[in-house]
């Protein structure tokens, strides 16, 4: 199917490519065993979406190994395995280009989420289909707490269309909210976040709206964060939306942690009495004076070094980085995390475990639209918050086979960490941001994902991003994307170490950011097998922009509309590898295989 910008629809199902041998070699540790298995797994034929096991099927056929950037190669059927993936096999946690996302998304990736038995259909506390005039929000509220309070369980939501006039909360713990799938349940949007909170201002000043970047008509917070953001916003006292609180001093130290590397597993820390294996817990790095932290951040080296920070205020602001991690054993002072460090522990960051607000998690929404009422789509940051979902201090939870319509905003990360966002779409009259992800927002997947072609033209004055990441976000992935219209938008926040993979863009979309955010990019940024329907290059090929990253697998793009320089000086560090090419790339999908490794 071809629109009018000459795209055509291609089956993300026939773009993912098997690399379980990949994974075997790497665990024997065997180089010629390794490189072998390499060049065999990723040759393989396009096999199925990912189901319920690991890995893929399929016959393999021979394939050759492209010793550097194939600019003009031609599509053939074994695909090419760039030099660098057999780089990355041999050291996955601590490759100086390409980031470890193996286990990012909810439950480290999984591909089924928890099911929690049903407990309550929003019809039992009054909600009615389809007579249009029925407000059904305080019965599903309604549904929701009950299931709360039960300590979780599943809400249902029947076939039919059902009007809300407030937005929904989700702010307990292991509860579902399932309607009867996208194409049969929606929840129809009468009003907008200004209506229902107030007018939201920006903390950095200004006449902007913080509806333009937060908050969702479908909310998943932990109720007495909620409750604090609400409360602030209605006093005009512009928070802070992370872990630790509207001002950031709702946390307190656990324990401090000895020096280690950017990969390990497991740290040392002082005292380990206050520690439990399942807790999760914050990572918090401060910043010296120095600027180190951020110089880390983005490669290390003379362009961070020579790179002047002091003036970048909405950045700064921004530290400590705070990453939040379940704690999988504790032996002595030794202490082994769910995920590899993100970055070095280094003495001058004041490295530490610390808590923070109580989290949501086990939690999610599924198998519905919500359409917000159409309106004009608003002058850009000026929006209203017709919004779409938000998962906020969220951490393993999920959205699945949603739809959101007509909407200023469309998915939301807002300081949530290892949550996946799955068959989603975004439709209807264009968005500000299809999808955003801030606030420190980590470990994240988004897959399986859809931007479609606006259905009204763009009003003056408005602007369209695509799948955003903006402060110090990091290790996030979008992966296998079907995007019509909009941009790979690095917002500024020196956002690192994330990964789009497998995606199919249509790229007329703008990013965003001020200038005191700083760096577009940080280091270990990787664009893996891209495919640029219109040619145009910004954002998409990134060796000229991002430090210590990787372009690999992207078609001839060129040169248009909005340009950007790097923010470093100097040699970036950067990789380029089968520039040039079309869906050669072998392992296709960067996620996928990472996962089976």
């Amino acid at each position: 199917m071809t629109d009018r910008n000459g795209y055509t629809g291609i089956t993300r199902r026939a773009l993912l490519g098997s690399a379980t041998a990949v994974a075997a070699a790497a665990v024997t540790g065997a180089a010629a065993t390794r490189a072998d298995a390499v060049s065999r797994a990723n040759a393989a034929p396009p096999s199925p979406l990912r189901g319920t096991a690991a890995g893929t099927s399929g016959d393999v056929t021979s394939g050759g190994v492209a010793s550097g950037a194939a600019q003009g190669t031609a599509a053939r059927p074994g695909g090419e395995v760039p030099r660098i993936w057999r780089e990355f096999t041999r050291s996955p946690f601590t490759h100086p280009q390409v980031p470890y996302v193996g286990r990012s998304g909810a439950h480290r990736g999984a591909a089924r989420f928890p099911r929690h038995p049903v407990v309550t259909d929003i019809r039992d506390h009054g909600a009615v289909a389809a007579d249009g005039t029925t407000d059904c929000a305080p019965a599903i509220n309604r549904a929701i707490a009950a299931a709360g309070r039960a300590g979780g369980g599943t809400v249902t939501i029947p076939p039919g269309t059902f009007r809300i006039d407030d937005l929904i909360r989700i702010g307990h713990s292991n509860v579902v909210l399932r309607g009867a799938g996208s194409g049969r349940t929606t929840l129809y949007a009468t009003r907008n976040l200004t209506e229902l909170i107030g007018v939201y201002g920006s903390r950095y000043g200004g006449d902007k709206s913080s509806w333009s970047w937060a908050g969702g008509l479908i909310w998943l917070a932990p109720q007495a964060r909620w409750d604090s953001l609400v409360a602030a916003v209605r006093a005009k006292a512009w928070p802070f939306e992370g872990w630790t609180g509207n001002t950031r001093d709702a946390w307190r130290t656990l324990t401090t942690v000895e020096p280690a590397r950017q990969g390990s597993w497991t740290v040392t820390v002082a005292d380990a009495s206050k520690l439990r294996p399942g807790t999760l817990v914050l990572l918090r790095l401060a910043d010296d004076a120095g600027h180190t932290l951020l110089e880390h951040m983005s490669g290390g080296g003379p362009g961070p070094e020579a790179y002047f920070w002091d003036d970048k205020t909405k950045l700064t602001s921004y530290v400590p980085y705070e990453w939040p991690v379940r704690i999988a054993r504790v032996r002595g002072r030794r202490v082994t995390l769910e995920r590899p460090l993100p970055l070095d522990v280094r003495p001058e960051w004041d490295p530490r475990l610390t808590t923070h607000v109580e989290e949501l998690t086990g939690s999610g929404v599924e198998g519905l639209t919500l359409e917000a009422v159409e309106t004009p789509q608003s002058p850009h940051l000026l929006d209203k918050g017709y919004n779409g979902v938000v998962l906020q201090c969220a951490y393993d939870c999920w959205v699945d086979d949603v739809t959101v319509r007509h909407v200023d905003n469309g998915f939301g990360l807002v300081a949530a960490s290892a949550c996946t966002l799955r068959r989603t779409t975004v439709a209807g009259r264009g968005s500000h941001h299809p999808y955003f992800c801030r606030e420190g927002s980590h470990d994240n997947l988004v897959e399986d994902f859809t931007v479609e072609e606006r259905t009204v033209p763009a009003p003056a004055g408005t602007q369209l991003h695509g799948i955003n990441v903006e402060g110090l976000s990091s290790y996030n992935v979008w992966s296998r994307g079907d995007m019509r219209m909009g941009t790979f938008d690095s917002h500024r926040g020196l956002p690192f170490a994330n990964v789009r993979t497998d995606i199919t863009v249509y790229n007329d979309g703008r990013h965003g950011g001020d200038a005191s955010a700083g760096p577009l990019f940080g280091a270990r940024f990787t664009h893996w097998n891209i495919r640029v329907t219109n040619g145009r290059a910004g954002l998409m090929k990134i060796d000229g922009l991002a430090p210590y990253s990787a372009t690999v697998g992207v078609n001839e793009v060129t040169e248009f509309d909005q340009t950007d320089v790097p923010d470093f000086t100097g040699d970036l560090h950067a990789r380029l590898e089968l520039y040039g090419t079309t869906d050669v790339v072998r392992p296709r999908n960067l996620y996928e295989a990472q996962r089976d490794l």
